[in-house]
């Protein structure tokens, strides 16, 4: 108990250490001696910054998509640059991509592209027309070389 108490106040004062303690004590199977409380913090917080982090480079993909595809003003002038964030937000988000993460994202695909598209919306000065539902699949959403045909 008293490694649990000193353990529970190092958190606040000692981050690294604690986690480093805690890391010890999971690899040494000495469950009971465990700051549990911090560490399901800790567990929850990582989960949450799991999510949103592939939550904002989906949400990035389908932003530069929506104006590759149809906002062909602006088509010419900016066509290579909306390509290369489109890989570059693949590679980062499929680098770390999880099969859980990957669920999260299916479950959440229709907010995540309300959330592109009242950005886009706003970006072309709402003189697009823009589908309301989500012309991608996730797997498009995440293939490296694929792109929509143009409209």
């Amino acid at each position: 108990m008293t490694v649990n108490m000193n353990l529970a106040s190092l958190y606040d004062v000692e981050y690294d250490q604690w986690l480093a303690l805690t890391i010890s004590l999971l690899k040494e199977n000495r469950f009971n001696e465990l700051d549990k409380e911090h560490l399901i913090e800790e567990l929850e917080d990582l989960s949450r910054r799991e999510k949103k982090t592939v939550e904002r480079f989906l949400e990035q993909i389908i932003r530069h998509l929506l104006l590759w595809q149809y906002w062909t003003a602006e088509h010419d002038y900016n066509a290579n640059h909306w390509q290369a964030e489109i890989m570059s937000f693949r590679t980062q988000i499929n680098e770390d991509l999880t099969q859980n993460l990957r669920n999260y994202l299916q479950e959440n695909q229709v907010k995540i592209y309300e959330k592109a598209l009242n950005y886009v919306k706003q970006k072309t000065g709402y003189d697009v027309d823009f589908p309301e539902n989500c012309p991608y699949t996730l797997d498009q959403l995440l293939e490296m070389n694929w792109l929509p045909e143009k409209s």
